[in-house]
């Protein structure tokens, strides 16, 4: 909340219908979300809905969205910052009004604050309706796309942590084995990877091309390549890989040994 009253509360936000597909997807998830919730409470399972609020909330609204909406708020024109921002305030205060039922007191401290962003004028969000589903803004297409960037996102961030690549060095990351539908999104959401996976080049290799010694992560069928060359020492590399085998077959030693043990049998 602090974030988006921080990223809203200066300017003049208009509503306006989403149009990038960052602000389709979350749109598009919370409409999920709230059928969902609406199902579970309806068959008094406040366990399930509390847990479906919390992965949305917590895992696609802030931990994915909020930073797919930077590049936005910094680099792009002023009809994009204004759908997204829109986009941020309207999120955020339709999942306050889901949680409100399981969760009253700050949903209506932090629903009170976005109302004056918004224009809202009421005293309570106890009075405000239960938000309802539309399909006609679940947006599949968009879903899928974004799906596939987290995919490529976690598993260039998972080869950083793996070798240990620091993260504010940019890297070169190419895709091997790819469909046509792979290069299409590769294609169409070039400057968001760039920005979130701090990418100095992002290359898809033809069928026939050479593969260079890199770390790989698979995304379906494809491959998404880090190449080694230039971002870790090969011996230190060598040097952990060899202790971490000599401390795996260590404890496997000492289970062994535990199992065949006469306390043990």
């Amino acid at each position: 909340a602090r974030y988006v009253l921080m990223s809203t509360s200066e300017h003049e936000v208009t509503p306006v219908a989403p149009t990038s597909l960052i602000d389709r997807w979350i749109v598009s998830r919370t409409q999920r979300m709230i059928a969902s919730v609406s199902h579970h409470i309806n068959g008094y399972r406040l366990d399930l809905a509390s847990q479906e609020l919390y992965e949305f909330i917590w895992n696609e609204y802030c931990g994915w969205y909020l930073e797919l909406t930077k590049p936005v708020l910094q680099k792009g024109d002023a009809e994009a910052q204004n759908a997204t921002r829109y986009t941020l305030l309207h999120v955020l205060e339709t999942s306050l009004k889901v949680l409100h039922p399981i969760m009253p007191f700050i949903t209506e401290e932090i629903w009170h604050q976005l109302g004056d962003v918004l224009g809202v004028e009421a005293n309570t969000i106890m009075l405000q309706s239960f938000p309802e589903a539309r399909k006609d803004n679940v947006d599949k297409e968009a879903e899928k796309q974004i799906s596939w960037v987290k995919d490529v996102v976690s598993g260039t961030r998972n080869i950083r942590g793996e070798m240990d690549i620091s993260y504010a060095r940019q890297i070169p990351v190419l895709f091997a084995n790819t469909r046509e539908q792979d290069r299409q999104i590769l294609s169409a959401n070039q400057r968001l990877l760039t920005f979130l996976i701090k990418a100095e080049s992002l290359t898809a290799l033809e069928t026939d091309a050479e593969v260079p010694v890199a770390a790989t992560h698979l995304v379906g069928d494809m491959q998404v390549l880090v190449p080694m060359s230039g971002l870790i020492d090969k011996d230190a590399e060598l040097a952990r890989l060899e202790k971490e085998i000599d401390r795996k077959e260590k404890r496997s030693e000492e289970h062994t040994s535990e199992l065949q043990s006469p306390d043990h049998l």
